[in-house]
């Protein structure tokens, strides 16, 4: 009997032992009412002997600065304590008082990052700081993701890596005071900045996290300005992946650096130039971005060909050029540009181009149909106080400071270039129309034009054509304006303009040189005075000697026109009416010594 009882207890004991090991083996865990706390080992961010050379750990190699991460886990994102487990920091235990837990022995899938901003569900795109100069702002633009791992019941570990490289620059070679560092040209992808100050490691190094990118050849990258001026741009010499996770370190030896010749604010939408490479880069910057500002701080003489800023009115330059009276020589443009000139299209929203003087242009287009001006061939903004020497062609409309100017403004411009063209030809304009306006404008360099078979030609001192509600205040020429060809088209030739259909004309005059065409109307001051959208006006407006006998070549306005001769030599009559279309206080035509002629000067 009693050895039957031993053998049943120990039969059960075997029943109850198997029954324990199926329950085991099914995966059902008992502890707790959810089952067990996952507790993780955070891994992968130090470098080890099978990394990728340049790997990097942490900002600056451990966990120090990690206080918590985000664990998503079936739907759910929980926050994890960080614990760095190593005395170096280069491993860290995950805990959390609201865990996820297992709920049996099957693998999970986990996704963890960090930094985690309460309510995200995934991790978040890489969006470092402009500013990393504090080393709080430099190791808070770090992203680290442990991205759908695997992980098995027995060994919970996740193996975090970098969203954001690494970028080191460690300057050598120089002897000026330093002002700043900067890493430019950056991607802006996800709302990154286009511009990173990095933290100052100390011992002339600086480090800063980037979004990964690819680094195009030429890209001016690493800037570092110096208090005596001087600033140094340094190009990328090849194409460059910055991939997540690695460092890429560039010793920067400025004793073989190169000033760029120009600084840029730090929104990146003005270009501060001062010499020609400087303004070559805003020119090649500008193509992709007419909205670009640009101001000279130097003279500049330009070799080499020159790419005209704005093609079209979709693709029209919209920023404004401020040559703050600076010079810039020898602007050469050649080919067959639709709109050439130191800009191609100015556009109406904001396209403002002042204060250059443009020197010895050599600017021609054989486009059938171009726009040619020294300073734009086509304008629809506002362009003041520039000048304009050298030689401007087109095979149809050309002007010394622009081709047309449509809308818009020309104040206190002037040219002597010589200027020729086939269809309409100005000494300032070849053509203004809708409402443009011409201002204390002048011409001294002589106007040609050959006549194209069959299209009328407009010839003037000033402007070629003045179009409808265009007006001319107070400009003057002392030009030859001529034209030769045996084409069928008209010609209407003046002295101010070849052509003034329903424009107007106010204090204006021709007051030396020539004034002839091959036949067809030529006038003193207009070739045309013609009504299309509305009467023209011409007011006190005044020519001398140039060959011709009547203000107004063809009258087709009927009585509408006041033109005078001058005879005697006497201009006062002329500077008094120009003076008082003006009726501005900054500016004035006056007689100065040995010179018979009225001239614009600044008034004290």
């Amino acid at each position: 009997m009693k050895r039957t009882t031993i053998h049943i207890s120990a039969a059960l004991a075997l029943l109850l032992g198997l029954a324990a090991c199926t329950q085991d083996e099914a995966g059902f865990l008992p502890e707790g009412a959810e089952g067990t706390p996952i507790v993780f080992t955070a891994t992968g961010l130090n470098p080890d002997a099978t990394a990728t050379a340049g790997t990097r750990a942490t900002v600056d190699g451990d966990w120090e600065g990690v206080q918590s991460v985000a664990v998503l886990m079936d739907g759910t994102v929980k926050a994890y304590d960080v614990t760095p487990s190593t005395s170096d920091n280069t491993g860290a235990t995950l805990t959390s008082t609201d865990p996820h837990y297992w709920t049996n022995h099957d693998n999970i899938t986990v996704t963890a990052w960090w930094p985690y901003t309460a309510g995200e569900t995934t991790p978040p795109a890489v969006k470092v700081a402009a500013d990393q100069s504090a080393r709080k702002d430099f190791e808070g633009s770090d992203l680290i993701v442990a991205e759908e791992q695997t992980v098995s019941y027995g060994n919970p570990t996740l193996r975090f890596t970098h969203g954001t490289a690494r970028v080191t620059v460690v300057l050598t070679d120089y002897t000026e005071e330093q002002m700043f560092v900067r890493l430019t040209g950056l991607s802006t992808e996800n709302g990154n900045p286009a511009v990173i100050a990095p933290y100052d490691k100390g011992g002339d190094t600086y480090t800063a996290l980037v979004a990964p990118q690819t680094v195009a050849t030429g890209t001016a990258f690493i800037t570092c300005k110096f208090t005596n001026g001087k600033v140094f741009v340094y190009k990328m010499k090849n194409d460059t992946d910055w991939q997540a996770g690695e460092e890429y370190t560039y010793t920067v030896s400025l004793a073989a650096a190169k000033d760029p010749g120009y600084t840029v604010s730090e929104d990146g939408k003005t270009y501060t130039v001062y010499t020609a490479d400087g303004l070559l880069a805003w020119n090649k910057a500008v193509q992709n971005d007419l909205t670009l500002n640009c101001t000279l701080t130097a003279d500049i003489t330009l070799t080499g060909e020159w790419t005209p800023i704005g093609t079209d009115y979709k693709n029209s330059y919209t920023g404004t050029f401020d040559g703050g009276n600076h010079t810039i020589s020898g602007l050469t443009v050649k080919g067959s540009d639709e709109n050439a000139g130191l800009f191609g299209y100015i556009g109406k929203d904001g396209g403002t181009v002042k204060n250059v003087v443009l020197e010895n242009v050599q600017i021609t287009s054989d486009y059938q149909y171009g726009y040619v001006g020294g300073v734009a061939g086509y304008s629809r903004g506002n362009i003041e106080n520039c000048s304009v020497s050298g030689s401007v062609s087109s095979r149809c409309t050309a002007g010394g400071v622009v081709g047309q100017q449509f809308g818009g403004s020309i104040t206190l411009c002037g040219s002597s270039a010589t200027v020729k063209g086939t269809g309409e030809v100005g000494g300032v304009a070849g053509k203004t129309d809708n409402s443009a306006t011409l201002t204390a404008c002048y011409a001294t360099g002589n106007v040609t034009f050959e006549r194209a078979s069959t299209i009328n030609t407009f010839a003037g001192g000033v402007v070629g054509s003045n179009g409808t509600g265009s007006i001319l205040t107070a400009c003057y020429a002392t030009v030859n304006v001529t034209g030769t060809g045996t084409g069928t088209g008209s010609c209407y030739v003046g002295g101010v303009t070849g052509d003034n259909a329903s424009g107007t004309l106010t204090a204006c005059y021709h007051a030396t040189g020539t004034v002839s065409g091959p036949d067809g109307a030529t006038g003193g001051v207009t070739g045309r005075n013609y009504t299309s959208l509305g009467a023209p006006v011409i007011t006190a407006c005044y020519w001398g000697d140039n060959g011709q006998e009547q203000g107004i070549g063809y009258n087709q306005a009927g009585t509408i026109g006041g033109t005078e001769q001058v005879t005697d030599g006497n201009w006062q009559n002329a500077a008094n009416a120009m003076n008082a279309a003006l009726n501005a206080e900054s500016w004035r035509y006056t007689f100065e010594p040995g010179n018979s002629l009225p001239l614009l000067v600044q008034n004290p």
